[in-house]
């Protein structure tokens, strides 16, 4: 399988040739195909020497990841399943580093939940004093 290139969003597509495999035996129960085959995927990308997305992209990966992010993947007997979910963890985990948070504008309470506020207030007072005792007025 020849990859081209690996599209994480519009505008940021990381090449083939930035993305480093490496393979290797995985643990865990398998028996002889276990010990034998080399299934464990793992992925490395250098996010300094990448030309993907732009500098501030980049910078914010950096920030967030490190230099290098690394992703390993053993879950399956099978090499290309685990290369396969290596890519999409490697494509999610940038697409969530690449997604900016806009902060929360504090607002003030509206019109109408001030007035239920005074509203509910106003009906408790009135219960409260329907609970007291009658004054000799009454």
């Amino acid at each position: 399988m020849v990859l081209s290139s690996v599209e994480i969003e519009e505008g940021f597509v990381i090449e083939s040739h930035e993305l480093d495999w490496q393979f290797s035996t995985s643990g865990g129960p398998g028996g002889q195909h276990a010990n034998r085959s080399q299934t464990r995927a793992e992925i490395r990308w250098n996010i300094v020497a990448s030309q993907a997305g732009t500098v501030e992209q980049r910078q914010r990966l950096i920030r967030l990841f490190g230099e290098l992010v690394i992703i390993r993947v053993d879950r399956h007997r099978s090499q290309k399943r685990n290369r396969d979910e290596a890519l999409i963890k490697l494509s999610t985990k940038i697409r969530e580093g690449l997604n900016v948070q806009t902060s929360r504008k504090k607002t003030g309470p509206s019109r109408s939940a001030k007035r239920k506020r005074t509203d509910a207030k106003t009906r408790r007072g009135d219960l409260k004093r329907q609970r007291r005792r009658p004054s000799a007025e009454d």
